[in-house]
């Protein structure tokens, strides 16, 4: 009877040991993912941040066109040109770095144009410039929700990109501010 007591004894310490070590590595697995989420939101917010410029100077843009500015249109396309010659793509994967390679490439040569161009001209370069911010935005996210808005009356159908969803066409600027309609809302 002796002896069953000290095995039962014994199987109990064994039991809340093991129990004990299951615990503690449990702990350091799950510090460990903690450890790894922390330093994926770095990557994203670096990535957010690089991006984050460009749709700055872009929605600068696009408040300019709603305001029929041209001067200020082209002083945003000014700025939208330096913000993609700083664009850093390390952070992402080859095939995103070539797609943004390209997207940034078409978009410079928006942009610049939009910078020494009458409102009109300013406008037929925002249209493709749109998409491809929207095509950048596929890749980087965003850190803030966006709003893809759409004139269906604009060039057989233009779309945008806004930070509010508020249609405010920039396409038409005063003429036709409240034509369109958001198509869709982008949170990633």
């Amino acid at each position: 009877m002796k002896n069953l007591k000290m095995s039962m004894a014994a199987m109990l310490v064994l039991t809340v040991s093991f129990t004990n070590a299951q615990e503690k590595e449990k702990m350091n697995h799950d510090h460990g993912t903690m450890k790894m989420d922390h330093s994926n939101m770095k990557m994203d917010k670096m990535k957010d941040a690089k991006a984050e410029a460009v749709l700055n100077d872009y929605f600068m843009l696009k408040d300019a066109l709603v305001g029929d500015d041209t001067k200020k249109a082209a002083e945003a396309g000014t700025k939208l040109v330096a913000s993609f010659k700083v664009f850093d793509m390390t952070s992402y994967n080859k095939e995103e770095q070539k797609e943004l390679a390209d997207i940034i490439e078409d978009a410079t040569e928006h942009a610049e144009h939009i910078a020494k161009s009458p409102i009109d001209h300013q406008r037929e370069h925002f249209k493709t410039l749109s998409k491809d911010i929207m095509d950048m935005v596929a890749i980087t996210g965003t850190k803030n929700t966006l709003y893809q808005q759409f004139c269906p009356m604009y060039d057989k159908g233009s779309a945008w990109l806004s930070t509010s969803n508020e249609v405010k066409n920039p396409y038409y600027g005063s003429k036709m501010l409240k034509c369109g309609k958001v198509q869709k809302e982008i949170t990633k």
